[in-house]
C-alpha cells in the first residue's frame, strides 16, 4: 500500500490527549528545572526563605573558588578512567556472549544483573569488599602474602570508584553492543574468512566499523554518566562533616545546595557542569562524521 498514512476522524484529537502527559512532563519536569536552575543562579536562597537577587556573584565565586576548579578536576579524571574502561569491558563482554553455547542466557542475565541492582546497595558491597581490615579484597591480599592496601584513601580512590561505577554500568552497554552485534550481516564474515582473514582483521574492518553507530551512542550515554556521577562516589569518597576525599563536581553541587543550602551557588556549578556537558558533546558530534559508519 503506497502512500502517506493519514488519520481518520478524532484519532489525532487521541493521539494528542495521549501525549499530553509527555509534553507536560517536559515542559514542567525539564525545561521548567532548567529555567529555575538558570534564575537561581543568579540569587541567594537558602531552601527557606525568599530569594535575593546578585547578579553574576554566584559565578564569580565559582571562578574563583579552588574547590570548584579541583572539583572540575576530578571529574574529568574520573570520566577519563570510566569512559573508555566502560566502552572496551562492554564490548568485548558482548563478543564473548554473542556465541551460541549452552549457558548463553545465563550469562547474559548474570552481565546485565547489576545494572538492575540498586546503586547503594552495590556501592555497600564494594565498601565492604574495599574495606582496610575486614574487607574481601585486602583478606585474598594477605592470604596471598601481601600487605593490606588502603583502597579507599586518596592514592587508590579514583582507581576504586572507577571500578565500582564500570561493574554497575556494565550490563547496559552489554546489550547496546549485543544488538548491535546481531545486526551485523554474517556475508560478511563469510567473504573475509574466504579471503584468509584473522579473527583480529575481522574485528577491525567488519565488526567495529558497522558497530560504529551504537559505540558512539554509547560513548556518548558513558560520558553523561561519568560527568554526572553521584551514587558510588557519594557511598565510596565521603568523609565526616560531608567532605568527600575525591569531591566531583556533581558531589560538590549536593553539598553547597542540600547539606550548607546554598542553592543559587550550587544553581550556578551545575549550570557552568551543564556547559562543560556541551562542550564534550560538541567535541563528539564534530567527530562523528570521520568515526562513524552508516549503511
Amino acid at each position: 500500500m503506497k502512500g502517506k498514512l493519514r488519520l481518520m476522524g478524532n484519532d489525532k484529537y487521541w493521539i494528542l490527549i495521549m501525549l499530553l502527559p509527555t509534553f507536560f512532563g517536559l515542559l514542567i519536569g525539564t525545561l521548567g528545572s532548567l529555567a529555575a536552575s538558570i534564575f537561581l543562579s543568579f540569587t541567594a536562597w537558602d531552601n527557606v526563605n525568599h530569594p535575593i537577587w546578585i547578579g553574576w556573584e554566584n559565578y564569580k565565586k565559582c571562578f574563583t573558588d579552588p574547590q570548584f576548579f579541583n572539583s572540575i578536576i576530578n571529574t574529568v579524571r574520573f570520566a577519563c578512567l570510566y569512559v573508555p574502561s566502560c566502552i572496551i569491558l562492554s564490548l568485548c563482554v558482548a563478543i564473548l556472549l554473542n556465541r551460541t553455547h549452552r549457558a548463553q542466557g545465563f550469562l547474559r542475565a548474570a552481565f546485565f544483573f547489576p545494572s538492575l541492582t540498586s546503586s547503594v546497595a552495590v556501592a555497600m558491597i564494594f565498601t565492604w569488599i574495599y574495606a582496610k581490615d575486614q574487607g574481601l579484597l585486602n583478606r585474598l591480599i594477605t592470604y596471598l602474602g601481601f600487605k593490606p592496601v588502603v583502597w579507599l584513601g586518596k592514592e587508590h580512590i579514583l582507581y576504586s570508584v572507577t571500578l565500582a561505577n564500570v561493574w554497575g554500568a556494565l550490563g547496559e552497554g552489554m546489550i547496546i553492543f549485543l544488538a548491535a552485534l546481531q545486526s551485523v550481516p554474517h556475508a560478511y564474515y563469510e567473504a573475509a574468512t574466504v579471503d584468509g582473514a584473522s579473527p583480529l582483521k575481522k574485528l577491525l574492518h567488519i565488526t567495529i566499523p558497522c558497530i560504529s553507530p551504537a559505540i558512539f551512542f554509547q560513548v556518548i550515554i558513558t560520558t553523561v554518566n561519568a560527568l554526572q556521577a553521584f551514587e558510588y562516589i557519594y557511598m565510596l569518597t565521603r568523609r565526616t562533616q560531608g567532605e568527600s576525599i575525591m569531591t566531583t563536581t556533581v558531589y560538590l553541587i549536593y553539598r553547597n545546595g542540600f547539606r550548607w543550602f546554598n542553592m543559587g551557588l550550587a544553581s550556578a556549578q551545575a549550570i557552568l557542569l551543564s556547559i562543560v556537558i556541551i562542550i564534550f558533546m560538541l567535541i563528539y558530534f564534530n567527530l562523528e562524521q570521520k568515526l562513524v559508519f552508516y549503511e
